[in-house]
């Protein structure tokens, strides 16, 4: 017998573990049921691959094989694709909708939810990475290097840019976070080292493009995939540098609503 005021069973909230894990699966139903965002993070990184191995468009600066040289870029652009743009919009007109409100009363904490959304983008870019790498193998892709260095500059590189995306979409008005998000991963896509060398900039502004996070994953994937170095030690750096900060600012400045 139970005393007065005593509810069996004993009601509370889930440990915080469970929490993540039904969250993460529930942002990642919502992702692969998203048209729009399927296109932005499978359909255009699929294209671009293609179309700039088959058709000599833009010079890569590579004297090796074009598919060698687009293959780690575009791996990055996926990437940048997932963890940012597309989790920028999805979370910003979250946002608006007043989906986050809600979440805002439940026992998930803030950082619970961004370490949810995250794990739905790395399941999102596995998928990603096992299509694009097979389509880059029938192109004749010839990859080189250490698995353990390629894994961790893809961690760190969805790290930087779901913290960078997060914020984005915690701090600005939907629309304004569209139109951003968008614009920056044109950006970048032109001038991160993803399609075009770094090498064709002048000195100074190649050396600031370096140290934007998709340059040194880009970089750092090819350095490994393509020319088969070690450790890229620098590029890790930097792409640890970005996470830090891009997460912790979103963990700081995130508004709900």
């Amino acid at each position: 017998m139970t005393a007065t005021g005593t509810f069996l069973p004993k009601p509370g909230a889930a440990p915080l573990p469970r929490m993540i894990r039904a969250q993460a699966a529930l942002e990642t139903r919502m992702l692969l049921r998203n048209g729009e965002q399927l296109l932005l993070t499978v359909v255009i990184p699929s294209l671009v691959l293609v179309l700039f191995s088959t058709v000599d468009i833009v010079d890569t600066g590579s004297d090796g094989s074009t598919v060698d040289f687009l293959a780690p870029g575009v791996l990055a652009l996926a990437v940048l694709s997932t963890a940012f743009t597309g989790q920028a919009i999805a979370t910003g007109f979250e946002r608006r909708y007043g989906v986050l409100k809600r979440l805002a009363v439940s026992p998930l904490p803030r950082w619970g939810l961004m370490a949810a959304k995250t794990c739905a983008v790395l399941v999102t870019e596995v998928m990603q990475i096992v299509l694009l790498t097979a389509i880059a193998l029938a192109l004749g892709w010839k990859p080189h290097g250490d698995p353990l260095s390629v894994a961790l500059l893809l961690i760190l590189g969805t790290a930087a840019f779901s913290g960078l995306g997060l914020l984005m979409a915690g701090t600005l008005k939907a629309e304004a976070t569209l139109a951003a998000a968008n614009l920056v991963f044109l950006l970048l896509l032109v001038s991160g080292g993803v399609i075009v060398s770094l090498d064709k900039f002048p000195g100074g502004v190649r050396s600031a493009l370096e140290l934007l996070p998709i340059s040194a994953l880009s970089g750092g994937l090819r350095d490994v995939l393509q020319d088969g170095a070690g450790m890229p030690w620098r590029d890790l750096g930097i792409l640890a540098v970005w996470a830090v900060l891009g997460l912790g600012a979103a963990a700081r400045f995130f508004r709900w609503e």
